[in-house]
């Protein structure tokens, strides 16, 4: 299993960090167009409707292509994402708060479509990000991989009070708080190194918080983004535990499927830009 994972992860990053590099957008905009639709393959089926999976994947990228092609991807972020960060937040916790027994008594149909503008919203988010610079898309991409990371071992090593047992039994708030002080220091080493002392092509997330909103607003801000983190990570697992899956697909060797990867990411690049609209 370790080992499928390790290939797993060379292969995926092979693949990434070539696409973020290049300065032309179609080689990322085309490898993130392929892992949304296969993340909604993996959504419709999670939500009992199969047979229609390869239709739903196949809309939600010409969804997206459509979206690109009038111009919804800029690298000003626009002021309408902090209404999509409003609606996240709010539905999010609306879901979460009941636990899995409200999700299964959503008609299938809300279900669904919920996923598409999740997903589609959160494909344009990756894109904008792309489109701001490489260094802020990276510095949004680490808040979340270093977190995860973080919280994994933090709630190994300390975990005790469990954050929602019927939901994900084994995630603590000792995780939580070890993912968000993680978050900080990635925040820090970013607006004092990286930022100052490399040739980026932009500037970070954590620096250009900083200069809109101060030091007070950019820790609250990095908190917030984190959080947000957890609730995608909570709300893939109460759909999967609604479907009775432990994984959203076997598409990834060792890792489950595309969902499993980027639960985490989905409300962040949305929250994260609504943050530098403000």
């Amino acid at each position: 299993m370790l080992r499928q994972r390790v290939i797993t992860a060379v292969v995926l990053l092979a693949l990434l960090l070539p696409a973020l590099v290049v300065r032309i957008p179609l080689p990322f905009g085309a490898l993130t167009l392929a892992l949304i639709g296969a993340a909604g393959w993996e959504w419709c089926r999670l939500n009992g409707a199969a047979r229609w999976s390869i239709v739903f994947g196949a809309g939600l990228i010409l969804i997206c292509i459509a979206a690109w092609a009038e111009g919804a991807v800029r690298a000003a972020p626009s002021p309408w994402w902090m209404g999509v960060a409003g609606l996240l937040v709010a539905g999010g916790a609306w879901v979460l708060s009941a636990g899995v027994g409200r999700w299964a008594r959503i008609a299938q149909p809300l279900r669904l479509g919920a996923g598409l503008l999740l997903l589609a919203l959160a494909w344009l988010a990756l894109a904008t990000a792309r489109a701001v610079g490489l260094n802020f898309i990276l510095s949004v991409f680490c808040l979340v991989w270093v977190g995860d990371v973080a919280a994994y071992f933090g709630g190994k090593a300390f975990g005790q009070n469990k954050l929602a047992p019927d939901i994900s039994p084994g995630k603590t708030w000792e995780g939580v708080w070890s993912g968000m002080l993680a978050a900080l220091l990635i925040a820090a080493l970013w607006c004092l190194v990286i930022d100052v002392r490399l040739p980026v092509d932009s500037a970070s997330l954590y620096t250009q918080l900083n200069q809109r909103l101060g030091l007070a607003g950019m820790v609250l801000s990095v908190l917030l983004l984190s959080a947000m983190g957890v609730m995608g990570d909570l709300f893939e697992s109460l759909v999967k535990r609604n479907a009775g899956a432990k994984d959203s697909s076997g598409l990834l060797p060792g890792h489950g499927g595309v969902l499993d990867r980027i639960d985490a990411l989905l409300p962040v690049f949305p929250t994260a830009l609504a943050l530098l609209a403000l």
